[in-house]
């Protein structure tokens, strides 16, 4: 299960390219309100992450 949400942070990481280069290098200021979403998105899918790291490694 952790392992699949990892595969979506890559992903969305991936994804989330396209807008910084359209914010920073074309100045698309609709670009960069995606990026910061999907930025704030990637915070708490890494936070879903590092509980499920800690859950099992306190399991062990």
């Amino acid at each position: 299960m952790a392992q699949e949400k990892f595969n979506q942070l890559k992903d969305l990481i991936l994804g989330l390219e396209v807008e910084a280069e359209k914010f920073y290098q074309k100045g698309n200021s609709a670009a960069g309100t995606r990026l910061r979403k999907g930025l704030q998105d990637a915070k708490n899918l890494s936070q879903s992450i590092r509980l499920a790291v800690q859950e099992s490694k306190n399991a062990k």
